[in-house]
């Protein structure tokens, strides 16, 4: 599977795609990484909540209009939020990262967060942080280091939850649209309500290498 090619898939269905794919980051300090367990669409030109609605271009917007693969990384209330671009060149629809489960450097993302446990990454602004993701990363490709999305390494969630987007006040229809994509289950999920899967939401593998 290659989100960054494929272009039949609509936004809503890549976000969900996702759920389970690693980001990886690698610095000076060390690598650190983290399965996604939590995604919002944001769907350009007809999306009120989008910054590229009515296709609007600044320069900050630049990387919403570059190929698909590109990330895109902007500021809100001094956090960074990391995205990625997912349709072609010229459509600037993008999914952003809202949390992640750590796979590797767990030690070192405590570290940078001055925090433990779940918190570490359950939000956008708190994994960049933990991830020491930059605006340096803006407009460089989730394929090629450092900064990348791996969707061949993946697991597979047991149940996606859909609900509305976070912190999008005053856009009418778009407020509520239902556009957050979550793993069920998982603890990592920003403002987690209900009951912490065992599995953290994840399907067991096969011995075939597969998923059950």
């Amino acid at each position: 599977m290659n989100f960054w090619t494929d272009q039949t898939k609509t936004t809503q269905e890549i976000a969900q795609d996702l759920l389970g794919c690693l980001v990886i980051n690698e610095t000076d300090e060390g690598v650190t990484s983290g399965w996604i367990v939590e995604t919002e669409a944001y769907l350009g030109e007809v999306d009120e909540a989008a910054h590229s609605y009515g296709l609007k271009k600044t320069p900050r917007l630049a990387s919403m209009y570059k190929e698909a693969g590109t990330i895109y990384i902007y500021s809100m209330h001094t956090h960074l939020m990391l995205n990625v671009v997912v349709q072609g060149k010229g459509i600037p629809e993008a999914i952003l990262i809202r949390a992640i489960e750590p796979q590797k450097g767990l030690v070192l993302m405590t570290e940078r967060r001055g925090k433990s446990g779940f918190i570490v990454t359950d939000g956008p602004g708190k994994l960049t942080k933990a991830m020491n993701i930059t605006k340096m990363d803006d407009g460089t490709l989730a394929t090629e280091p450092p900064l990348t999305i791996d969707v061949e390494t993946r697991k597979i969630p047991k149940k996606i939850d859909v609900s509305s987007r976070i912190g999008i006040p005053n856009k009418g229809e778009w407020t509520e649209a239902l556009l957050r994509y979550t793993v069920a289950g998982n603890p990592y999920v920003s403002r987690k309500k209900g009951k912490i899967d065992a599995d953290f939401g994840w399907k067991k593998p096969t011995t075939n290498g597969g998923e059950k």
